[in-house]
């Protein structure tokens, strides 16, 4: 095959000129570029003129910067190499500004230094999704990730470097990651922050040398409970010291009785002659932040837990019985023995016997005990007076939730794809939780009036689903006779064959293990009448799943520009159709833009929170995605949103969407798939068709 002809300087002059205008102040400088890139082969000219166009889009100066240092990196990197060095200064931009990815762009010499040791090197987002199902087989509470420059844990989240390359084996790199993991595990699960460490080590000349030998001390403890509860995993990390020992004197931090408090009292000891350990899976300490977090974690649960123990009560003797003290109702009794892994199943004890709390009291009672090592007395005890404190939700109205900084607690950040650069924009949008506004439930009883006849046909239909029987015939035994089995059996008996013992019907009753989250789009062209419809469809759906008995969630979704994206809690897996879900469904109401994409993740993170066999993402929109900025309009918008759907796919669920929008052909086949939405063209069908749609899907 013939190598395509290069191009010319002039030719290179003016497609550089209408790529990068304005930034260009003269011809002179396209000229200087153009002519630094025409002795190129006509594949690395094409290289540079696509990156150009594609950086372009995003800053004119930084696609200037990429074509001037161009021509010298590509005579240093491969095309991949050259790629990840693009990415990588882009991804700079995104979180520092121009400067910072200008001289990454300008310092190709040490990024293709680094990039010829890099080979072995893991990242971050190649194993988080590993490290998260790691975690979630541990015990304790749930655990997040994130990345940060030295890897440490608030107790809630475990922050890891964003690359790891300590070893030539990528194999060995991604071990560090787990052991990493591991130990901040162990840190929370084992109680190293149960101690005030800050002032533990104050009372040193150098507090800061003292609590990074506090840090080598509990890693040994934290070593030996790891050993007794994973100890394949535990020899493994033994490996990576390469033959490091510890200090003879730690050897009683090594018992099963040991705990932060043995650490603390070591450390006057060992204080004037140990040094620090520095082997690759020690994180830092960063007790301050993790007191913060425990802080208010621990109010927070104790809140939680009065309120769920009143609930049981409630739920068990009703509400109309008089309720004394919860501690003199409820207790809780210790095992005889700790367990390996620290999580000693304790026992809920109601009026001296024992009750089986449900999951999320379970799970309460787990996080308070690593956090405490017991239930406290005053955890069973009524809060206020004699009345009990339900948890507090963020009350915030939606116009101040945004006032503060840019990394305002409560904000949720999320990766974004962008086409062009073939690679997502690191924690490029900020999320928030809001609540509906409550609205005027005569909505609700209005539409179930219009829809009487329809509502009730409803019904009736998923009643039946409900209720369906699947016959298992020719089984040893069951509720009826198989008239057929027995004829048969009967005709083998004749000629002279065994017969057969398998006669009867057996009735099996169909479980249905779904989980189902509803998002609704409430983005400013939902105004009006399809507002309304929308609504209506809810109202009606619900209606009927409250007869079938799926678990279900609504959330809907908007926002303004990828620093203001907001969910709105409508109904949570875990709430009831009550009136105030009704008064919210009444109270939808169209707010900005359509950023479906961080919307899609996040309600994706919410529905794999769930245990179900089944898990339904189902979309209720009028059109494409769409915001007027961050040119997220067109096929930025689709291919995000398609990502995210994918991203979903590959945890099991399931997407569909729903739409009234008739030009949904154009873009829904790609985003969602052929057979995975339906469009309905007329809008008053819309309520009818939704309920219709959700049983198809369903069964």
């Amino acid at each position: 095959m013939t190598a395509a002809v290069r191009l010319s300087a002039d030719a290179l002059e003016e497609r550089l000129d209408e790529t990068l205008d304005p930034v260009l102040s003269s011809r002179r400088t396209a000229t200087g570029l153009a002519a630094a890139i025409a002795p190129l082969a006509r594949e690395s000219q094409d290289f540079i003129l696509n990156w150009v166009a594609i950086i372009a889009r995003t800053n004119a100066e930084m696609a200037y910067q990429f074509a001037a240092a161009a021509p010298g990196a590509l005579a240093r990197l491969d095309p991949a190499t050259a790629e990840a060095w693009i990415i990588t200064a882009m991804d700079a931009y995104d979180r520092d500004g121009l400067y910072r990815a200008s001289a990454l762009f300008k310092n190709v010499a040490e990024f293709a230094s680094t990039a010829r040791e890099s080979a072995a090197v893991v990242a971050f987002e190649d194993v988080a999704q590993i490290l998260q199902l790691f975690l979630c087989g541990l015990a304790g509470r749930r655990l997040s990730l994130d990345t940060a420059i030295h890897a440490y844990t608030d107790t809630e989240t475990l922050y890891l470097p964003s690359r790891m390359a300590l070893h030539s084996d990528r194999n060995k790199n991604f071990f560090v990651y787990k052991a990493l993991a591991t130990v901040m595990w162990a840190q929370g699960c084992f109680g190293t922050f149960n101690a005030d460490l800050d002032a533990a080590c104050s009372a040193y000349a150098d507090p800061a040398r003292a609590l990074e030998l506090l840090n080598t001390l509990e890693t040994i403890r934290l070593e030996a409970c790891i050993a007794r509860a994973l100890p394949g995993l535990a020899r493994e990390m033994r490996e990576l010291r390469d033959g490091e020992t510890d200090d003879p004197r730690c050897a009683s931090l090594t018992a099963a009785s040991a705990t932060v408090n043995d650490s603390i009292a070591l450390l006057a000891r060992v204080y004037p002659d140990m040094a620090p350990a520095r082997h690759s899976y020690l994180p830092v300490l960063q007790p301050d932040q993790a007191a913060a977090v425990r802080k208010a974690r621990m109010a927070k649960e104790k809140d939680e837990f009065q309120s769920a123990l009143a609930q049981l009560l409630e739920e068990k003797y009703g509400s109309s019985s008089p309720q004394p003290q919860l501690d003199e109702r409820f207790s809780v009794q210790a095992p005889d023995q700790p367990a390996e892994n620290g999580n000693a199943s304790h026992t809920l004890m109601l009026d001296g016997k024992p009750v089986a709390p449900p999951e999320n009291v379970s799970q309460l009672m787990d996080s308070i005990l690593q956090d405490l090592g017991e239930i406290p007395d005053d955890y069973l005890a009524a809060a206020g007076d004699g009345g009990y404190r339900q948890p507090q939700r963020d009350r915030q109205d939606p116009a101040d939730v945004w006032k503060g900084v840019y990394h305002e607690q409560g904000a949720y950040f999320y990766n974004e794809w962008d086409c062009r650069r073939r690679h997502y924009r690191k924690n490029w949008c900020v999320l928030r939780e809001l609540d509906v506004h409550p609205g005027n439930a005569a909505f609700v009883a209005a539409t179930l009036a219009k829809y009487a006849p329809q509502v009730t046909q409803l019904k009736r239909t998923f009643e039946l689903l409900r209720g369906e029987d699947k016959l298992l015939k020719k089984q040893p035994y069951g509720d009826d006779i198989d008239l057929d089995a027995v004829i048969a059996a009967y005709a083998d008996m004749k000629s002279g064959m065994e017969l057969s013992e398998r006669l009867h019907i057996k009735r099996n009753k169909t479980e249905r293990d779904l989980a189902v989250m509803l998002m609704v789009d409430m983005s400013g062209s939902t105004k009006g009448w399809i507002n309304d419809a929308e609504r209506e469809a809810l109202v009606m759906l619900c209606e009927a799943l409250e007869v079938l008995g799926d678990r279900y969630a609504i959330y809907g979704f908007s926002g303004t520009t990828r620093k203001r994206c907001e969910i709105f809690r409508i109904k949570r897996f875990d709430e009831p159709y009550s009136g105030l879900v009704k008064s919210r469904i009444a109270g939808i109401q169209p707010q900005d833009y359509t950023r479906m994409g961080v919307a899609i993740r996040h309600l994706t993170t919410l529905l794999n929170q769930v245990e179900a066999r089944t898990k339904l993402l189902i979309t209720l929109s009028d059109g494409k995605p769409d915001d007027y900025s961050d040119n997220y309009r067109g096929e930025y918008g689709i291919e995000d949103t398609r990502q995210a759907l994918i991203e979903a796919h590959r945890t099991g669920i399931k997407p569909f969407c729903i739409t009234i929008d008739r030009e949904a052909r154009d873009y829904l086949p790609h985003m969602y798939g052929q057979v995975n939405w339906a469009l309905i063209d007329d809008i008053a069908r819309l309520p009818l068709k939704v309920a219709d749609i959700y049983r198809r899907l369903t069964t």
